[in-house]
């Protein structure tokens, strides 16, 4: 019988884990220890995976790969190729128990992974082949999960504003002193809503581009092989695929877009990529970059007089807040927290053909969806106040949506995707992350943005053939779900508002609700 080869540590390292300061290597001997990474089939399959996503993940890995080779590491890589009969198992747990059950480790490693799914099926799969398995913290985060849960405990409700000051003040991030924020205030928000005039957003420099080496030429064609029948398109595949680009597009950044990103980032431009936002999330989600390092980089601009406080703390906000924020609902919530469904929608109401492929009139959405097909990006406003608002409003059953969203974004990890989308956006959590559903009419993105000038439907018409949907179903939400919300603080004017109708417009948008939903009627 021949004897497995033996190693000490076989240290597993996710798509979504490419640093290489990780605890994961943390007393690394590259005599004794071995890194296993896979291309796994299923993560390309278990949603159906936009390909420029696809590309978005297996490229850097591909790189990550080379680099951990390139400093004497040895690698057990698993690489998916075009023909699909070729891969010896489907999933992570897979690939790892095949590896496990060819080789002998004394001990498996890994950090702490982004997905509840993977990370569950990972330690059912080391428990089962008896190997000792050491699950380390993810030091790219300000707030560990044990602090997360020390700042939940006890808490009726989980206040982003409360963790915010809470991380500010540990972390002596725009801090005065120890207690006093800069500016003597602590959200400038007020200051963030800025929209363009007349003449729009004028000339913003281009964020940089990154032009498809080899190692992404060979991930795209396999995908245009392999998936070429998932949503999307490779042809302006631009992302950073290693930390060298990701910190190009940090500086870029931070020089060219923060100084007025504050001001700008809720508003909205016909036929504009990216606006003052950064697109760093992919990046950061991947860890090719810290939140620590982009943080401090944006801090640093406004010691230097170089970004105005609204700019920096909004930014830092979406990053020591939100970000950090997400992370810990996701965590202390799970696993019951993906099956949440507040709103009672039907599992029949799945996300509408057009979020696939972006054939619609309504201009905002279509605008939208450009930009994703083609980028596997939206910035947040056009994520939660035109899609995530038009799936609300349709009724679109939250698990589908956050299988869209996770399946379409580049940057989607489950752990940041499901509160975004489940909470944030669908409500579907009952009022755990928000007070209120984000619900509004035509009427906000008219305000927001030109969409409505040149779109076929009126923001301000909830019935009629040039009745704008989103203002349709807008009305039609409030109908249905009178009850739930009618006596809720924030929304009493917006009943107000309703109550005005005679019950003949209420029967009249019910109706063409009813008939947008169905398909009836084409938008």
């Amino acid at each position: 019988m021949v004897s497995k080869k033996h190693s000490r540590n076989l240290v597993v390292v996710l798509g979504d884990q490419l640093n290489h300061d990780s605890a994961a290597f943390d007393g690394f001997d590259i005599n004794l220890d071995v890194v296993w990474m896979a291309e796994a089939a299923e993560e390309a399959t278990h949603v159906w995976n936009h390909q420029y996503r696809l590309v978005a993940f297996f490229s850097p890995m591909r790189h990550f790969r080379d680099e951990m080779e390139g400093s004497g590491k040895q690698v057990l890589y698993h690489e998916l190729s075009a023909d699909a009969a070729a891969d010896r198992g489907s999933s992570l747990s897979d690939l790892l128990r095949e590896t496990l059950n060819t080789r002998h480790f004394d001990q498996v490693i890994m950090v702490h992974p982004g997905d509840h799914r993977v990370r569950e099926a990972l330690h059912q799969c080391v428990q089962a082949t008896g190997v000792t398995l050491e699950e380390r913290e993810d030091r790219t985060f300000f707030c560990s999960l044990d602090r997360f849960q020390r700042w939940a405990d006890g808490r009726k409700s989980f206040v982003l504003e409360q963790f915010y000051r809470v991380m500010r003040k540990e972390h002596q991030v725009l801090m005065q002193d120890e207690k006093n924020p800069v500016g003597d205030a602590w959200n400038f928000d007020k200051e963030n809503r800025g929209k363009f005039g007349k003449a729009g957003p004028g000339e913003i420099p281009e964020p940089p581009s990154f032009k498809p080496d080899r190692v992404t030429k060979d991930v795209m064609a396999m995908v245009s092989d392999r998936f070429g029948d998932h949503p999307g398109s490779l042809a302006q595949f631009d992302l950073p695929v290693n930390r060298k680009q990701a910190l190009e597009m940090l500086e870029d950044f931070v020089v060219h877009r923060l100084p007025l990103f504050g001001t700008y980032q809720d508003a909205m431009w016909s036929d504009e990529r990216f606006l003052y936002h950064s697109r760093l999330s992919h990046a950061m989600n991947l860890k090719l970059l810290s939140a620590y390092e982009v943080v401090q980089a944006a801090v640093e601009r406004f010691e230097t007089g170089q970004s105005q406080i609204n700019s920096v703390e909004g930014f830092v906000r979406q990053i020591l807040g939100w970000r950090e924020y997400v992370r810990g609902i996701y965590w202390t919530q799970m696993p019951q927290y993906a099956k949440l469904n507040a709103l009672s929608c039907e599992r029949s109401q799945k996300v509408p053909d057009f979020f696939w492929d972006g054939k619609t009139k309504m201009a905002c959405v279509a605008d939208a969806m450009r930009l994703l097909l083609d980028t596997a990006y939206a910035h947040h406003i056009q994520r939660l106040m035109v899609l995530g608002l038009y799936a609300q409003l349709l009724g679109v059953h939250p698990e589908a949506f956050n299988d869209w969203h996770l399946a379409m974004y580049a940057d989607a990890i489950d752990w940041v995707s499901l509160p975004n989308t489940l909470g944030m956006s669908q409500h579907a959590d009952g009022g755990i992350m928000a007070t209120k559903p984000y619900c509004a009419s035509g009427s906000y993105i008219d305000r927001m943005g030109n969409f409505c000038k040149g779109c076929v439907y009126s923001p301000k018409k909830a019935t009629g053939d040039d009745a704008c949907p989103m203002t349709t179903l807008y009305w039609d939400f409030l109908i249905r779900h009178r009850d739930r919300f009618r006596d809720n603080h924030r929304m009493v004017m917006q009943y107000k508002n309703l109550d005005r109708k005679d019950p003949a417009e209420i029967n009249a948008i019910s109706d063409r609700a009813s008939q947008i939903k169905s398909g009836a009627i084409i938008v």
